[in-house]
């Protein structure tokens, strides 16, 4: 409203506020102990492998999204997920094709907000 002190990104200065002093007890909290210790699942191949393969395939999505589309990233990128963390082949595809286009319906017809068609935009609906 007009007039008001605050605007729009006075909540979420107020959360950012709040869990800085939730932080700040925690660490008061846990006395002589270390702040921070490396997990043992970072001495494991296969979780640093799907921790490298998210990381790289946000990277990819973001260069590849608006020339080979949502749907063909998703699907690919969405995959190669699912294999890298030990899905069979016929689950990986299963849960790509599934969650690409649930991901499409829920931003397309939900949001209304578009995502790229890329090399499919003659489909484009």
């Amino acid at each position: 409203m007009p007039g008001q002190k605050f605007g729009p990104a006075w909540f979420p200065g107020a959360i950012a506020a709040g869990l800085l002093a939730c932080g700040v007890l925690l660490i008061l909290r846990a006395g002589g102990e270390p702040w921070f210790a490396v997990p043992a699942w970072t001495k494991r191949a296969r979780p640093i492998a799907g921790v490298a393969s998210v990381i790289g395939g946000l990277l990819f999505y973001v260069l590849a999204a608006d020339r080979l589309g949502f749907h063909l990233t998703g699907l690919l990128l969405l995959t190669l997920w699912c294999r890298v963390l030990g899905a069979g082949w016929r689950i990986s595809i299963a849960v790509s094709v599934i969650a690409t286009l649930a991901i499409h319906m829920s931003f397309y017809k939900l949001l209304r907000i578009p995502l790229p068609w890329g090399v499919l935009e003659r489909f484009a609906f």
